[in-house]
């Protein structure tokens, strides 16, 4: 079965708060067997506009990553992430 990933770029507004969107999310990420493969690492952006935060998580599977997206745990998460932070999240299919 192929993997699923998240692909997430963030522009963290308040760092302090953005800890608190952490917390929250952690249950999901556990429930759905999430594996963090870079967060907030140092990037190079190539071509086009980067975020500072860039992040990719594993899943065993996209219905797994959408699921985790959908799920109430998730949900709860992104009502702070969206308070203090701006970006974007893609849902993959890998091979």
């Amino acid at each position: 079965m192929a993997k699923g990933y998240w692909i997430a770029r963030v522009d963290v507004r308040d760092a302090e708060r953005y800890k608190d969107y952490i917390s929250t999310a952690k249950p999901a990420f556990e429930r759905y067997g999430a594996v963090f493969l870079a967060r907030g690492g140092k990037t190079e952006a190539v071509e086009g506009v980067s975020r500072a935060r860039n992040v990719i998580i594993e899943f065993p599977s996209l219905q797994d990553a959408l699921d985790c997206y959908n799920s109430a745990e998730y949900q709860a998460a992104v009502k702070i992430r969206q308070e203090v932070a701006d970006g974007e999240i893609l849902l993959i299919e890998g091979q």
